[in-house]
C-alpha cells in the first residue's frame, strides 16, 4: 500500500483513492504542524524555528511544551496512517535527534509536489527531440496542479516562497506547454486548457491572451472579442488595471482581421438601440473614452460649445484606500448612481481603480456642480450601508489649440 499526498490545492492524505485524514476542527493545529514538517520534509528543524513560525501567537507559558504534546499527538496520526506491520521509515518517520526534528519520506509515501517536479523535469529533457512526449509529461504536470500550494493555508508566512515558487513553476511550464501545442496546431487543446487553468489563475492575462490567440487561430472571432472585453471588465473591477498594451494589440489585430461580421443592417441598428437604451449615461472603457474627449474637444474648438471633465474618487472615512471586496462594491454601486443621474449625451470610463471620469456636455460650471452634488447625495442615501466618500472634482474641457509654430496652422489635440 502507498500513501499518496496532496499540497497542490487542499492538503489531503490518501490511500487507494479514499481520503484518510480525520475531518475535525480539533485537528487543525496538528495537520498545519504536520503541513510545515512537509514543507520542509528531510530537514532539520529547531524546536524555536517551529515555535516562532507556529506558535508565536500562542498565549501559553510553556511554548516548548505545548510543541512536544502537539508532536506527541502527530506521531500518533502519522502511525495510524502506516499498515500493521510495515516500517515507518518506509512511509512517513517524524524524528528527533541531537535537538532537531525532521520528517522523512519513505519510499511508499508520494508527494504530488515531487511527482510535479519529475514530470516537468522529463518534459524538459524531451522538448527538443520529442514533442509529443514532452506534451505528454506537461500535461500530466499541468494536471496535478489544483491550486496554490497549501491554499487551505492562506494567511502563513512561512508558506510564501515554496507557495510562490511552485505558482511560478506552474506557470512557466504551462506556457512551454501551449508553445508546443503551438507548433501541432493544437488550437482546441489550447482553448480547454486554458479555460480549465483560468479557473485556478483567473487573473494571469497571458493566459487570457493564449485563449484568445488560439480562439483567433480558429476562427472563433466573436469568441475572441467576448473574450477580451470580459477580461477588460475583469481587470478593471478587481484590480483597477487595464488590460497590457500586449493584449491590447491582439483585440486590435482581431478588429482588422474580422472585415465581414454583420451584414445585417437592421440587426446592427437594434443592437446599437438596446446599447444605448441600457443606461441614461454612456459607459466605455477609458481607450475608447479619450477618443471621445479628443473629438469633443475639436468641437469645442469649432463651435465654442462648452463641456466639462469631472473625476469622482472613492476613499474611506479617514481617506485611504479601501479594502478589495469594499472597493469592487463601492465602485459598483457610484456606477450605477452616476449611470442614473446623467443624460445619455454625457460619457462615463473608469480611470483607476478608485476613479471615474465623467465628461459632462453643453453645462454651466454652475449646473456641472450641481450635477455632481447631485450624485454624491443620491449615493449616499441609496447606498447608506457602504462607509466611503466620495470626492469631486470639475474643470473645463480644454478646447483643441493651433500649434503657432506650424505654418500649416495644424490643430493640436490638448
Amino acid at each position: 500500500m502507498k500513501l499518496y499526498i496532496s499540497t497542490l490545492g487542499e492538503f489531503d492524505i490518501k490511500s487507494d483513492g479514499q481520503s484518510i485524514l480525520r475531518d475535525s476542527s480539533r485537528m487543525y493545529r496538528i495537520y498545519k504542524l504536520f503541513e510545515f514538517f512537509l514543507t520542509f520534509r528531510n530537514k532539520k528543524l529547531l524546536p524555536e524555528t517551529i515555535i516562532d513560525n507556529l506558535l508565536s501567537d500562542s498565549e501559553s507559558d510553556d511554548p516548548k511544551n505545548m510543541l512536544r504534546t502537539q508532536i506527541f499527538r502527530l506521531r500518533k496520526i502519522i502511525n495510524s496512517l502506516i499498515p500493521e506491520g510495515e516500517l515507518p521509515e518506509s512511509y512517513l518517520n517524524l524524528n528527533f535527534t541531537n535537538g532537531y526534528y525532521c520528517l522523512e519520506i519513505g519510499e511508499n509515501t508520494i508527494v504530488d509536489i515531487d511527482v510535479f517536479e519529475s514530470l516537468i523535469q522529463k518534459g524538459d529533457k524531451e522538448r527538443e527531440y520529442n514533442i509529443n512526449s514532452a506534451i505528454d509529461n506537461y500535461q500530466n504536470a499541468i494536471s496535478l496542479y489544483k491550486g496554490l500550494y497549501l491554499s487551505d493555508n492562506a494567511y502563513e508566512v512561512w508558506l510564501v516562497p515554496t507557495r510562490n515558487y511552485y505558482q511560478r513553476l506552474f506557470l512557466k511550464t504551462l506556457y512551454k506547454f501551449i508553445e508546443l501545442l503551438k507548433k501541432n496546431e493544437e488550437n482546441e487543446r489550447i482553448v480547454s486548457l486554458c479555460e480549465e487553468t483560468l479557473l485556478i489563475e483567473p487573473f494571469e492575462e497571458s493566459i487570457h491572451e493564449a485563449l484568445i490567440h488560439a480562439w483567433v487561430m480558429q476562427g472563433s472571432f466573436q469568441k475572441a472579442l467576448e473574450h477580451y472585453e470580459y477580461v477588460n471588465k475583469l481587470l478593471y473591477q478587481e484590480l483597477g488595471v487595464k488590460p497590457s498594451n500586449r493584449l491590447r494589440s491582439i483585440y486590435r489585430d482581431i478588429i482588422k482581421t474580422v472585415s465581414h461580421v454583420e451584414t445585417d443592417m437592421d440587426i446592427i441598428k437594434e443592437d446599437l438601440r438596446e446599447t444605448i437604451l441600457a443606461s441614461n449615461s454612456f459607459y466605455c472603457e477609458y481607450e475608447v473614452f479619450k477618443n471621445i474627449y479628443r473629438l469633443e474637444a475639436r468641437s469645442a474648438a469649432r463651435t465654442g460649445r462648452s463641456a466639462f471633465l469631472a473625476l469622482l474618487t472613492v476613499s474611506t472615512q479617514d481617506q485611504q484606500i479601501p479594502d478589495q471586496k469594499l472597493l469592487n462594491l463601492g465602485m459598483e454601486s457610484l456606477l450605477n448612481t452616476i449611470c442614473e443621474s446623467l443624460r445619455r449625451n454625457d460619457v462615463v470610463s473608469r480611470f483607476s481603480a478608485t476613479q471615474y471620469v465623467v465628461m459632462l456636455m453643453s453645462l454651466t460650471y454652475e449646473s456641472g456642480q450641481t450635477v455632481l452634488n447631485r450624485i454624491i447625495t443620491k449615493f449616499r442615501k441609496n447606498y447608506p450601508h457602504i462607509p466611503l466618500l466620495i470626492h469631486s472634482n470639475l474643470q473645463p474641457l480644454d478646447p483643441l489649440t493651433l500649434d503657432p509654430s506650424s505654418d500649416s496652422g495644424k490643430l493640436q489635440d490638448p
